[in-house]
């Protein structure tokens, strides 16, 4: 298994991944994508195991993320295993990866987001290093 950059050719394998993460998205992964490749401040990494995508990070510089101190803030935007291949270390190296990425950019904090409801993306993220800092509820109405 190798994590390497987002590439066009991976596109068709990549809208897979990015439609099992988020089902109701899917219509905007074009333009989405097309404005992460070759950007300075948002990438995409992706698993390859023999010839094949299991996973994917995309990852970015946010200016402010709550619970960090420093500018610009690393951010992981979107993180994604395939089932058959969770618990096996993918999903780490993805993350490793994108921190490596932000790193490099000048992050000294790297910061993640989860909905309240998915518990096992939380404990993932705290076996990960990451802290809780805040929680939120968001309101809505119709007009």
């Amino acid at each position: 298994m190798k994590i390497r950059s987002l590439q066009v050719t991976d596109l068709p394998s990549y809208f897979l991944l990015r439609t099992a993460l988020w089902p109701d998205s899917a219509g905007s992964f074009e333009l989405e994508v097309a404005e992460i490749i070759g950007a300075a401040d948002q990438a995409s990494f992706v698993a390859e195991h023999e010839q094949a995508l299991i996973g994917f990070v995309e990852v970015s510089l946010r200016p402010y993320a709550e619970g960090c101190d420093s500018r610009p803030v690393g951010y992981l935007e979107g993180w994604y295993v395939a089932p058959q291949h969770r618990r096996s270390g993918v999903g780490r190296r993805l993350v490793e990866t994108a921190e490596d990425w932000a790193r490099a950019k000048g992050c000294t904090e790297m910061a993640s987001d989860t909905e309240l409801h998915n518990a096992l993306s939380q404990q993932t993220h705290t076996r990960l290093g990451y802290q809780e800092v805040e929680r939120m509820v968001c309101f809505r109405k119709l007009l």
